[in-house]
């Protein structure tokens, strides 16, 4: 296995990039192809004792976070996330992983790599922290503008992932919506709930409104990129503000100094159950390569995960199950038509 990493994408590369690949090298068993400008990243690595299963692909160009999709498939065709992709439409990698622009990073691979048959739009599925344990989030932001039938296949794709990668067996899977009931929503909402019922038997919950969704009452919540994305952000900045308010708290009195000694072990628990860099980074589902796009302040440990989920990814055979199954949808689909 092998997995090619943008060493140039992210808010902190090359160096955040690189210290997580190396951290990465010395827990899996993966070839790691660092992808990027060569001295900027021997700049990063140690002199001595480098990892033998790590390898660097020079790339002479960049795509920066404000670049535009069709600037990085265009005109930046020896960036460091385009040689990356290219490597794996070569059969060279595996996996793609990257820190940096989430849109080109969708648009290179669905461009260079293809959709899956019978996928229309392609989805990224983010695990969440909840009180149960996590859920799987999709679309959180791949694709804004959807219908009934995209949803339906977000909830097969989510529902491979939380079982092929995750693990969870049996995976339950929701409809983000206003209210539980059936009848609530908009259009988008009611046909996907028709089909989802239809579709998915046992396995579909129902609705779920989005307090309920931090319960972890399912396993895979379903909605469009737009609401997806906003819920996402919105959720990232409560966990944040709770934990600036929760230290300041904590803090305010030279009185709490010994409580807080005692409390020390406690909160670091609970810092790390909120924290997003523990699930590295998301996979970009229904494309025919495996994805990983990670958040753009990722530190060295963010990306350690993130390499860790792609390998997992690979493992688990997560595109081609999917491929399958969708397949077998699509047959279904024929026959009852």
């Amino acid at each position: 296995m092998r997995i090619a990493i943008d060493a140039m994408g992210g808010d902190y590369a090359p160096e955040a990039v690189v210290q997580g690949t190396l951290d990465a090298a010395g827990v899996i068993e993966a070839e790691l192809a660092l992808v990027g400008d060569l001295a900027k990243i021997e700049a990063c690595l140690p002199k001595r004792d480098r990892p033998e299963s790590l390898e660097i692909h020079h790339a002479s160009q960049v795509v920066e976070m404000d670049d535009s999709p069709v600037v990085a498939v265009r005109q930046k065709k020896d960036s460091s996330l385009v040689v990356a992709a290219q490597m794996v439409k070569s059969g060279q990698a595996d996996a793609l992983v990257t820190v940096g622009n989430t849109g080109a990073a969708g648009a290179v691979s669905r461009l260079m790599w293809g959709a899956i048959p019978n996928i229309d739009r392609p989805a990224i599925a983010t695990v969440i922290p909840t009180y149960r344990g996590s859920t799987v989030l999709i679309d959180s932001g791949a694709s804004v503008d959807c219908s009934a039938k995209h949803l339906l296949d977000f909830a097969l794709m989510g529902q491979i992932y939380a079982s092929q990668v995750i693990g969870i067996e049996n995976p339950r899977v929701a409809l983000l919506n206003i209210g539980e009931e059936e009848t609530k929503g908009n259009t988008l909402t009611k046909e996907a709930f028709t089909l989802m019922k239809s579709y998915m038997g046992d396995d579909f919950y129902g609705n779920v409104e989005g307090k309920h969704l931090f319960e972890g009452l399912v396993d895979v919540v379903v909605c469009d990129g737009f609401v997806g994305n906003v819920l996402l952000k919105s959720g990232e900045g409560v966990a944040e503000m709770m934990m600036r308010l929760l230290k300041e708290e904590l803090t305010a009195h030279p009185l709490m100094k010994a409580p807080l000694a005692l409390l020390r072990p406690a909160f670091k628990r609970f810092r790390a159950r909120l924290d997003w860099r523990e699930y590295g980074g998301a996979p970009l589902l229904g494309v025919k390569g495996v994805c990983i796009i990670g958040h753009g302040r990722s530190d060295a440990y963010a990306v350690r995960q993130a390499i860790m989920v792609a390998a997992q990814a690979v493992a688990g055979q997560l595109v081609p199950t999917i491929h399958q199954s969708v397949q077998l949808l699509h047959q279904t689909e024929a026959k009852r038509a």
